[in-house]
């Protein structure tokens, strides 16, 4: 899944997927920015067909966070 997500990190902030930390956030991605997190957010929704609750969009700071929350949201979905 971390794969997946950093695959979609790299299409929505227009970056080298292998230039994408494991510990990627805002602070070491320029382009991580509230309106690309959005884009992110609403991607990841897609690919998984999940909805993130408003409170889940705030925690997502780091891939680690935005790998975890997205692993909860498919559970529940189940």
């Amino acid at each position: 899944m971390e794969q997946q997500i950093k695959k979609i990190m790299s299409e929505v902030f227009f970056i080298d997927e292998s230039s994408i930390a494991d510990n990627a956030s805002p602070e070491s991605i320029e382009q991580w920015d509230s309106i690309n997190h959005l884009n992110f957010i609403v991607v990841i929704e897609e690919t998984f067909s999940i909805v993130f609750t408003d409170e889940q969009m705030m925690e997502m700071l780091n891939l680690p966070l935005v790998v975890e929350i997205t692993k909860q949201a498919i559970k529940s979905k189940g």
